[in-house]
């Protein structure tokens, strides 16, 4: 049904332009169309020319339409329109390309998620009572601050076998140096002490913290957990009062700075895509939002399920607008060009398969030209070969001259054929 309207709104076009010819204004002597006798004749250098459409015979378009799907890029025939506002009543508007950044690329699908590398939880070293909550949900923290303070028995236990260790070091010591006790009686005095202080630093306590421990024995220790980069409280388990065990989670700890996107790369498009590569990511909640960043990994297998490839993404995030689990587009950046030269992608006629355009020579004189295409995208449309960027480029209705150029076919061609 689809080819059909199409073939029907083609006739209805070629009618229109053949219509142009009944001009109102009278056609004017070497306007290149041949209204009183249709044939060919030949130029002083012999070539033939198309004696109703006033052009080459072997550029004529509309009397060999099928010379078109053998055009290299650049290569081109000529349209000759009816009249010279043919164009004009079908709507055809000309426009030089755009010049403008173009990149091709490899769209996928992605999900946003926190940089692991950037996720902490953090846990109880030691079983205890939380004694204090210093931060909650959604708090900043800095580097070593604070997050909770936990009294422990076996902390207790251990700052008193410091403390012990300590004083019994100092009066072997003492007593060493008057001679009453023996050198061996010294160095397990040492070993003990050392193995007690290092209970502590294995704790988290500094070196300056177990020597005021050893001056205030009496005064009640508490175990400061701290954060361990700076970032935000995005979990909290700890809770004031509450008996924990060793190894317990009490916060996650996430710098958001900087996000991940993990991609899932189509398997025919490996070839194309490796780390390094710059990448675009849209999300749906920020639709005029593009966050530039760099491809990090590309996975080694493709699973045999949806003959896609894992790959990830790092992008930075200094205003937290990128959230975890986001669902996102990706474009994986394969070539970039600065002044790609670009065209609407209604510009683009396609004749046997083959891409042309077509470009404006006189008001009644098209040249269908053969170029060869890049990407398109948001819209526009990168030649690559066959246009340059001074010409002028049939920008809307170019199928109007498409079906000018395949009149012969529906029965309109040259008298001759």
């Amino acid at each position: 049904m689809k080819n059909e309207l199409l073939m029907f709104l083609s006739a209805l076009v070629a009618v229109a332009l053949l219509a142009g010819c009944s001009r109102t204004d009278g056609a004017a002597e070497g306007d290149g169309h041949d209204h009183e006798g249709h044939g060919h004749a030949e130029t002083e250098d012999g070539v033939a020319m198309c004696g109703e459409h006033g052009v080459p015979e072997a550029e004529c378009a509309v009397c060999n339409p099928d010379l078109a799907p053998a055009l290299q890029p650049g290569e081109s025939l000529k349209v000759r329109l009816p009249s010279t506002n043919s164009a004009a009543i079908v709507g055809v508007q000309t426009a030089r390309p755009e010049s403008g950044a173009m990149a091709d690329g490899v769209e996928c699908l992605a999900e946003v998620s926190f940089n692991l590398n950037r996720v902490a939880q953090v846990a109880a070293p030691v079983g205890g009572i939380v004694h204090s909550v210093e931060v909650d949900l959604g708090d900043p923290v800095e580097e070593k601050q604070t997050l909770v303070k936990i009294w422990s028995a076996s902390i207790a236990e251990a700052v008193a076998r410091a403390v012990l260790t300590h004083q019994t070091l100092d009066r072997e010591r003492r007593l060493r140096q008057e001679r009453v006790t023996s050198e061996k009686d010294l160095q397990e005095a040492e070993a003990a002490h050392r193995s007690a202080c290092q209970q502590l630093r294995t704790l988290g306590f500094t070196e300056e913290q177990i020597e005021e421990l050893g001056g205030r024995p009496q005064e009640q220790v508490l175990m400061e957990v701290r954060a361990p980069f700076a970032g935000e409280i995005t979990d909290r388990t700890a809770v004031r009062g509450a008996l924990v065990d060793a190894g317990q989670p009490l916060f996650t700890v996430v710098d958001h700075s900087v996000m991940w996107a993990m991609l899932q790369v189509p398997e025919s498009a490996l070839g194309q895509v490796k780390a390094g590569q710059a990448v675009e990511l849209r999300v749906d909640s920020l639709p005029e939002q593009v966050f530039g960043g760099q491809l990090t990994w590309v996975g080694p297998a493709v699973d045999e399920r949806t003959r896609m490839t894992r790959a990830r993404a790092e992008f930075a995030n200094p205003e937290g607008l990128l959230r975890d689990k986001m669902f996102a587009r990706a474009r994986i950046l394969t070539r970039q060009s600065e002044a790609s030269l670009l065209v609407p992608p209604a510009s683009i006629q396609r004749v046997g398969g083959r891409p042309f355009v077509f470009i404006k020579l006189a008001d009644d004189l098209f040249e269908v030209r053969a170029v060869t295409l890049g990407t398109r995208f948001e819209g526009r449309q990168e030649v690559l070969a066959g246009l340059r960027p001074q010409e002028e480029v049939a920008v809307n209705h170019a199928f109007a001259l498409k079906s000018a150029m395949l009149m012969s076919r529906l029965g309109a061609g040259c008298a001759d054929d």
